[in-house]
């Protein structure tokens, strides 16, 4: 069962890691993709924990890249924002 806007969240930090000046951002980029597509793709999605500890780490590596790269966590972060909106809980 595939979350669309977590899928569109990985997407966007993929492009984000493409854009991004700084190597080891752009791996973080990259890490965070990854967990957000494996999260679109599990049959469980993930709480409002997991999802804060992305969207602090999305804040993190913000601060270290340009401004194309900006452009696609502001995205990413939205859309994993639109999803969270609809997680049950706190």
């Amino acid at each position: 069962m595939t979350r669309e806007n977590l899928a569109t969240a990985s997407q966007r930090l993929e492009a984000a890691a493409d854009a991004a000046d700084d190597g080891p951002s752009a791996q973080r980029l990259r890490d965070l993709a990854d967990q957000l597509d494996t999260l679109a793709e599990r049959e469980r999605g993930p709480d409002h924990g997991r999802l804060a500890r992305i969207e602090n780490a999305l804040n993190d590596v913000r601060e270290s890249v340009g401004a194309d790269a900006t452009a696609e966590i502001d995205a990413a972060h939205d859309a994993a924002v639109a999803f969270r909106e609809t997680v049950e809980g706190v």
